[in-house]
């Protein structure tokens, strides 16, 4: 791990200069004892990976004693402001960390686990420079982390680390103080230019070298404070030995302040004063314009309120004898002191009070840990949280944070998938891009230069520099991705982000499960078969079917609607097999044929059928006749002629005559077990196929989990599973194919964005090799460029939506 010659007087942490006297730690030369350990902290954990991502990585420590620096964290105030989530024992932190910089940065975030056995989980937010930790309490505290994060010098700026932070209307405001110093430069300096510029009567020597003089001075705070951003980026990315894209600006703008300079000086010149104000000031507006056209043209950075869950809210009635009316509503409807039900695996939708349980709750969507916690009547529950038994009543506290829901279903790691290549391919390019802007510049000042025409040389060199740039490149796909998310949004088609887009418009089949997801909930003809059931019976098996969310359970519960309902004394679901769980002192099983009575048959049936047990005698079964969505022939109709198509279900084969007008008989599998349907999607992996599954969250998670895309069907009280990808509302099915067709659109109108961004930059860098561009009128092309670009990709991909998808 990283070792080093004594003949390199380089820091091996963080690439310092060692001077003199260097620390040694064996074969490894630091700069100071705190990279020294930093470095051993690594070689001790085996955390080697560190060093093999990026030469140099670590910034340098100039301690690691921090005393009593962190003491007012143990304060239980301050420490509710930054913890963002806590059950007694787990809690959940976001740290902004300004100097992550690189991979080895994220790498070793991401693996504090490794360094500390209190640490659980950490996901790592680049572009915002964040880290999401969640940390056993047991283990260590807020104290301790800080400390721990301190000593490897990615140091949390706690004063950054709140919620509500400022630091976007404080960049927006600096960025307009920079364009008005250098808005105010520009007039100036050119007002100095004025008879050159009108081929005027020529000044006095004296008087043009002062007005030449005076105009370069007033650059300096141009340079220093409105173009410093570009500067100290390109330095920066110069130290880690990559080169950005602001290198060839950086570039741009110090060669025409030091030719300046020596021309001015020299008196061999006026330099070129008037360019270099022009050009800061353009490049700055050319920022804020492009802002405010992102913002406008942008596809609604709160797309995420279309986040797809609803809850059931009881409504109190006036006589207590009646039985509280219950509702389906969305998020946006919650309101503080809502009382809302949660059934089994259904998601508490935000902070609320627990007021009849007792609960128990997994976090793992919050945490990442899949430890369940107990929770009992008045107890406070975070949003996010899942309910894993029988029903609860919780009284909801804070509003509702749909941004918040959103972004636990965006960082969720336990169902994370390969991303795909459009986006490497963007980063590939852009890599490349600025070293070839850098030789093309170089080669047009040489071959100018050696023209005789040294003024236009540097034209030229600065010309290059500015008018190339591939930031339409890389706003081609989140603008045109992103569009799409929202125009699907509207549409009744919720999409977890981007990638996902691009996955849907490679996959090659399509899998379905029945119950739920081609099937329609609540509409169903039931008929019992068995012994006669009494008042207390219906009663009971009525209370045990509301607590399960899923199809058949919720069918046979609008079934018994009018029953009384008492709490079961005990609940548990068996994924895939039924429910067992007892009401009123009575043992009460019921799901399929094997799980009830142990017996397993292959006679074919005409129904869905679920057999019911108490006390451990089976007292009959229902019999549950489907009825289909609307549009299905339709549907998979046209999904047949694109894709290949395949059932897998749970239940029996009765219907098997009936969908195989839509299935091939080879496609269709009955009888599965979740753990079944998981196996047939890695067969299709196997087999080349990449794989649309769709299902209803619950007994599929599983192939969920499996396929390359996870779509759910949202019925009228939603299910939301964190392992789709997608979750399309019901009514909206019919729809289905062509959502999937737009996605291959939406891939289309990327790769043209992405020739158009090509064409912009040839024929730019074309007109400026020929000394027919000044640098001023390149500044004012670039954002330009940008913004066209972007239009595009956002407007087309508006007016193809209306279109394909009214």
């Amino acid at each position: 791990m990283g070792k080093q010659s004594l003949e390199n007087n380089n820091c091996v942490h963080c690439g310092a200069n060692c001077g003199s006297n260097p620390v040694i730690w064996g074969n490894a030369r630091f700069c100071c004892n705190g990279c020294k350990t930093v470095y051993q902290l690594l070689h001790e954990n085996k955390l080697y990976t560190y060093y093999n991502l990026e030469a140099s990585p670590g910034v340098k420590l100039e301690t690691t004693e921090f005393g009593n620096k962190y003491d007012f964290l143990e304060n239980d105030e301050v420490a509710r402001k930054l913890i963002l989530f806590s059950d007694g024992t787990l809690a959940k932190v976001r740290f902004y960390i300004p100097v992550i910089h690189c991979a080895s940065c994220i790498w070793l975030l991401e693996n504090l686990s490794r360094l500390h056995e209190g640490v659980r989980f950490s996901v790592v937010n680049f572009v915002k420079k964040e880290a999401e930790i969640t940390f056993d309490q047991s283990k260590i505290s807020l104290r301790q982390l800080v400390e721990l994060l301190s000593s490897l010098h990615y140091i949390p700026d706690l004063s950054q680390s709140q919620v509500d932070r400022l630091e976007d209307k404080h960049s927006y405001k600096k960025l307009l103080y920079k364009i008005g110093v250098a808005g105010f430069v520009f007039m100036n300096v050119m007002t100095y230019s004025l008879p050159h510029y009108f081929h005027g009567k020529p000044m006095e020597d004296k008087l043009s070298n002062v007005l030449s003089i005076l105009s370069f001075i007033l650059t300096i705070p141009v340079v220093a404070y409105s173009g410093n951003d570009y500067i100290l980026s390109a330095l920066k990315s110069l130290r880690k030995k990559s080169a950005n894209i602001d290198l060839p600006i950086a570039i741009g703008i110090l060669t025409l302040f030091f030719v300046s300079a020596w021309e001015i000086f020299s008196g061999t010149g006026a330099g070129y004063s008037d360019s270099l104000a022009g050009l800061i000031f353009f490049l700055l507006a050319g920022k804020w314009y492009q802002s405010k056209s992102y913002e406008a043209l942008s596809f609604e950075r709160n797309y995420k309120s279309y986040f797809p869950i609803a809850v059931t809210r009881i409504n109190k009635t006036r006589e207590e004898k009646i039985q509280p009316e219950e509702e389906s509503i969305l998020l946006e409807n919650i309101q503080p002191g809502d009382i809302l039900m949660i059934r089994n695996h259904e998601l508490i939708p935000a902070d609320s009070q627990l007021i009849d349980g007792p609960a128990l709750i997994d976090y793992s969507f919050v945490t990442g840990e899949s430890t369940l916690a107990r929770k009992k009547v008045g107890d406070f529950l975070y949003a996010g949280g899942r309910q894993m038994g029988g029903i609860i009543r919780i009284k909801v506290e804070k509003d509702v944070n749909q941004s918040h829901l959103t972004h636990l279903w965006n960082q969720d790691k336990t169902y994370h998938k390969p991303t795909d290549n459009l986006k490497n391919l963007t980063d590939r390019i852009s890599h490349y891009f600025t070293p070839a802007v850098l030789i093309i510049a170089l080669s047009g000042l040489v071959g100018w230069i050696l023209s005789g025409d040294t003024h236009k040389a540097i034209f030229v060199f600065t010309s290059v520099l500015i008018i190339a740039c591939p930031c339409a490149l890389a706003l081609s796909i989140p603008f045109t991705m992103g569009n799409t998310m929202r125009i699907f949004g509207r549409k009744g088609l919720y999409i977890k982000n981007t990638d996902v887009i691009e996955k849907l418009s490679h996959i090659n089949t399509v899998v379905f499960d029945k119950t739920g997801t081609l099937t329609r909930p609540n509409e169903n003809q039931i008929i019992w078969e068995g012994n006669p059931l009494n008042d207390y019976e219906r009663d009971a098996l009525f209370s045990l079917f509301r607590q399960s969310p899923h199809p058949l359970s919720m069918a046979l519960a609008n079934y018994f609607q009018n029953c009384t309902y008492t709490e079961p004394e005990h609940f548990v679901e068996v994924h895939g097999r039924g429910v067992f769980g007892k009401v009123e002192g009575r043992e009460i099983r019921y799901g399929s044929e094997e799980y009830v009575t142990g017996r397993i048959t292959n006679g074919q049936k005409r129904s869905s059928t679920v057999y019911v047990s108490i006390n451990g005698q089976e007292i009959g079964h229902f019999k549950i006749s489907n009825q289909y969505r609307e549009g299905i022939g339709k549907v998979l109709g046209s999904l047949r002629q694109q894709f290949d198509i395949y059932l897998l279900t749970g239940d029996n084969d009765a219907e098997r005559d009936h969908l195989a007008t839509y299935f091939k008989t080879d496609h269709m599998y009955f009888d599965q077990k979740p753990a079944d349907k998981a196996t047939v999607i890695e067969e299709l992996h196997k087999n080349g196929k990449i794989v649309l599954m769709t299902g209803d969250g619950l007994n599929d998670a599983g192939a969920l989990m499996q396929s390359d895309v996870a779509l759910t069907i949202a019925n009228k009280a939603y299910q939301f599973s964190p392992a789709s990808d997608a979750v399309l509302e019901a009514h909206r099915f019919s729809q289905m194919a062509g959502f999937i067709g737009f996605t291959k659109i939406s891939l289309w109108i990327v790769y043209v964005s992405f020739a158009i961004s090509f064409l912009y930059n040839l024929i730019g860098i074309s007109i400026a090799l020929m000394g027919s561009m000044s640098p001023v009128i390149a500044a004012i092309l670039m954002p330009v460029s940008s913004v066209s670009v972007v239009a595009f990709a956002t407007l087309t991909t508006r007016m193809m939506g209306s279109v394909r998808l009214s």
